[in-house]
């Protein structure tokens, strides 16, 4: 049996589907009324940066505990803690 790739609604792509895709995308899309697709959230009012930051194996534990005891990620418990470090500077 083999494994068939399947749409975004769980339905198989086989030969019928790729011809009605390949037809619909040959007659042209709407931008305006293709939907976006995830992504991230801006930050802030301007596309952000990625500032890469070197932790060492200890701190770096610590930044993960703190996220997932705040059910949070690294990036966010970062940036809160710049934020009042800059409050506070």
């Amino acid at each position: 049996m083999t494994d068939m790739s399947r749409t975004s609604k769980g339905r198989p792509v086989d030969d019928e589907v790729i011809e009605q895709l390949a037809a619909e995308a040959e007659r042209g899309y709407d931008a305006g009324k293709l939907r976006r697709r995830g992504g991230r959230k801006p930050l802030g009012s301007a596309a952000a940066r990625v500032v890469p930051v070197r932790l060492d194996p200890e701190l770096d534990r610590a930044l993960r505990e703190r996220a997932k005891s705040e059910h949070s990620n690294a990036s966010e418990v970062i940036r809160d803690a710049l934020r009042a470090w800059l409050r506070t500077a």
